[in-house]
């Protein structure tokens, strides 16, 4: 499952790097949690949850059913 998140993950960076900010992946739990820090200009945005949630658990979910939750650490 690691590896189908990193590659998810690659999907998204260039997206999150244009604005100047990136996302590294920290841990998957056995319950489908996916721990992520948000680095560069994500990691002060005021939008940095909706971006977390809204952005790339939406796509993680979406391209892989395990996935319960994406959470910033």
């Amino acid at each position: 499952m690691r590896k189908k998140v990193e590659e998810a993950l690659d999907k998204i960076r260039p997206s999150l790097q244009a604005d100047g900010g990136d996302v590294d992946l920290v841990d998957i739990t056995d319950e489908g949690i996916v721990k992520v820090e948000l680095k560069g200009a994500c990691a002060g945005c005021p939008m940095s949850q909706m971006t977390l949630k809204m952005g790339i658990e939406k796509r993680l979910k979406k391209e892989i059913p395990e996935v319960k939750e994406v959470q910033s650490v």
